[in-house]
């Protein structure tokens, strides 16, 4: 079994996978190195429940694909980067013409949800927006628990952000789809 390294050596995708989940962080690898991040708290992992679940039926009920969380995205190889976005969505035909593949998804998602967390800096969730894009991600959303919005990247330069009692679409990815941000957020 494989231990974490305080070094930088750089790793595989494939001994990424056979870490030992024993620090109670949550990581990525990022260009072969192992980057850890915070758990998240009560209201990413509230947000995060309720996004799966609502997107799973709508998904499932119209036979589009699947939705996952936490699944892991190998999105680069030699060095490997694999990423986990919050909420993922793969089209049906993706899931169809991989099979019963292991292990990480091979590529990116079609569409990756990231929940903002307190310690995300503007910068940083800039880079991740522009990363997702060069690894090939449909579309991207960004919800922010702080200001109860999500914003929609169809592009880094393409966007549009909803708000209070506005109703989220995303034609584009999940036709038909419309759904209250009240129902993503609360009352």
């Amino acid at each position: 079994m494989l231990e974490m390294r305080s070094s930088p050596a750089l790793i595989t995708a494939e001994e990424y996978m056979q870490l030992p989940d024993e620090d109670g962080f949550r990581h990525e690898l990022i260009n072969g190195e192992v980057i850890r991040m915070p758990v998240p708290g009560l209201p990413h992992a509230r947000l995060q429940a309720r996004l799966i679940w609502l997107l799973s039926q709508f998904v499932s009920g119209h036979e589009l694909g699947e939705v996952f969380g936490e699944l892991g995205f190998k999105l680069t190889l030699n060095p490997d980067t694999v990423w986990g976005p919050d909420v993922a969505f793969i089209t049906k035909h993706r899931i169809d013409a991989a099979g019963n593949a292991e292990g990480f998804w091979s590529g990116p998602p079609d569409l990756a949800v990231e929940i903002l967390s307190p310690s995300d800096r503007p910068g940083m969730v800039n880079a991740r927006i522009s990363s997702w894009f060069d690894y090939g991600v449909k579309q991207l959303w960004i919800v922010s628990p702080r200001k109860r919005t999500v914003t929609i990247y169809r592009s880094p330069s393409d966007s549009i952000t909803f708000s209070d009692s506005d109703e989220l679409q995303a034609d584009d990815i999940l036709p038909g789809f419309r759904l209250s941000l009240e129902r993503i957020f609360g009352s």
